[in-house]
């Protein structure tokens, strides 16, 4: 798999190199990017649609990627953002209580085709569900894909300290509901 700086050089170079390179990053993070999605939504149909819709930002933003950060961390930020967007909109459009909005959330998990884990992923996947989506994201960036602290940080355009405490309190909630589910 080439590197990033590679892509991003094939991507700047003249003679349809965009396509190509393009092509690249969707080999090689949308897997990745797929699975945070499910992750911050709980079910394959959500999260495939959130990667189509976060590939056709990445395709329209990378003429304007600066570099200012790792283009990983860049496309994680995108797809961050419209998880969480999706989310907001979603809790919106239900008109239920923020409870029950999440409660569907979980439902989901149980009903999700695609789900092959066993009941204790089950039970962990729900505790997740219920955090706010920052914490989840956060979460699930650490947790899940064992980004580092200050990668979260610059995802989540935030500080490391913010982000620390963030995945603490997560953690916690998340431990204390296993706690008592076992």
């Amino acid at each position: 798999m080439q590197e990033d700086s590679e892509i991003l050089a094939l991507y700047n170079k003249d003679g349809g190199g965009a396509d190509y390179a393009f092509n690249l990053i969707v080999r090689k993070y949308s897997e990745r990017l797929y699975w945070h999605l499910r992750e911050l939504t709980g079910n394959h149909e959500d999260a495939n649609d959130l990667l189509q819709n976060t590939l056709i930002k990445i395709w329209n933003n990378l003429p304007t990627f600066r570099g200012d950060s790792k283009l990983y961390t860049w496309l994680y930020r995108i797809a961050t953002n419209e998880a969480l967007t999706w989310l907001k909109k979603q809790r919106f459009e239900s008109r239920f209580a923020r409870l029950g909005f999440d409660k569907s959330l979980c439902n989901k998990l149980t009903t999700d085709d695609f789900f092959n884990g066993d009941q204790i992923q089950l039970v962990l996947q729900k505790e997740v569900m219920q955090l706010p989506d920052k914490q989840r994201a956060i979460f699930s960036m650490r947790y899940f894909q064992d980004m580092k602290y200050e990668e979260i940080a610059e995802v989540m355009e935030s500080n490391v300290g913010a982000v620390k405490t963030s995945y603490s309190i997560a953690y916690n909630k998340i431990t204390t509901g296993l706690k008592n589910k076992f």
